[in-house]
């Protein structure tokens, strides 16, 4: 039986509604390690399971900080205490940007899984139970070796680059675009994968090597039609920021006055990549901007592009190399 390694990270999986019809002001990480297997024994029959009560918060309260502590726990589990896989129970409102962070940064082949749910543990009907069943039938999977980092929800497996949440409140809310899912687990209980992810990512990353202590601030804007670019002007200002990320209309386009205020941030040393407010397709490079220092995202989501860059400026800040990443990773 293989051992797997669950750290908590709170979210609507651990929280307490006031009743069974409560799915909307329930209270995030009430229940811990000890609940999920009394509740749920059927895990105990997967796999081996270590719970490590890590943080019992929503995951709104997230921040970088928190990223960097939960990649030395994967870390350490994974290769110190040589665990064959890692779940991580997490809020849904950010467990795309975890995803992706881990993703990158991470120096393992092993199954790396992120699971959260859309009704709370006590809710009438919940999906935590079974989301979370799921979450280690992956990770017990020998075809999710080498896959990078997982998202498990809804029976779906996601690549955490293109996985995103796409519905406040339906369960079928995690999504990844024109790309698709990477498998699902179905009614056999079996793992089926289907496709594998083709960008570089984990044991494969150059970013995975790295010591990080801190990431740079990195912030997003977004365009609409008449925007003025202060946002853009106040951040540069600021001088508190090494980054911003777009997320522009159509294919990456902004306002005329965003794009002045763009072209002086550049000026002033900041990265500025294009995103697309969009959803799906990518943003390439085009003649309006041919002679700007502009990063062209390709498909990545606003905040992905965000993590993205915030790695990235850890060992780069030539534009042709910041460039290279984008299409890379």
């Amino acid at each position: 039986m293989k051992r797997i390694y669950v750290i908590e990270m709170g979210g609507t999986i651990s929280a307490h509604g006031k009743d069974r019809l409560d799915l909307k002001d329930y209270t995030s990480g009430k229940y811990k390690g000890g609940d999920f297997l009394q509740s749920i024994p059927e895990l105990e029959t997967i796999a081996s399971i270590t719970f490590d009560p890590f943080l019992h918060i929503s995951s709104t309260k997230v921040a970088s900080e928190d990223w960097i502590r939960l990649r030395k726990k994967v870390i350490e589990a994974l290769e110190e205490k040589n665990y064959d896989g890692v779940v991580i129970t997490h809020g849904t409102n950010t467990l795309e940007e975890t995803a992706y962070f881990l993703h990158l940064t991470v120096p393992s082949k092993k199954p790396i899984v992120l699971v959260g749910a859309q009704r709370p543990f006590t809710a009438l009907s919940t999906d935590a139970h079974l989301n979370l069943v799921n979450a280690v039938r992956v990770a017990t999977s020998d075809e999710a070796i080498g896959r990078g980092v997982l998202v498990v929800l809804n029976d779906e497996i996601s690549c955490a680059r293109e996985v995103t949440k796409s519905n406040t409140y339906r369960l079928e809310t995690f999504q990844s675009g024109q790309l698709g899912f990477l498998g699902y687990i179905d009614v056999d209980h079996k793992v089926h994968f289907y496709r594998e992810p083709t960008r570089t990512h984990t044991h494969k990353s150059e970013f995975a090597s790295l010591t990080i202590d801190a990431l740079p601030d990195v912030e997003i804007t977004y365009s609409y039609a008449g925007a003025t670019g202060h946002l853009i002007e106040h951040i540069a200002n600021s001088g508190q920021y090494k980054g911003i990320v777009t997320a522009g209309t159509g294919a990456g386009l902004c306002s005329p006055a965003e794009v002045e205020a763009m072209r002086e941030a550049v000026k002033r040393g900041i990265v500025i990549v294009r995103s697309s407010r969009v959803g799906n397709g990518r943003v390439v490079p085009i003649l309006p901007y041919e002679e700007d220092s502009f990063i062209s995202g390709d498909n990545l989501l606003p905040q992905k592009a965000r993590i993205l860059l915030m790695v990235a400026l850890l060992k780069y800040s030539d534009r042709s190399e910041l460039q290279h990443v984008f299409d890379t990773y």
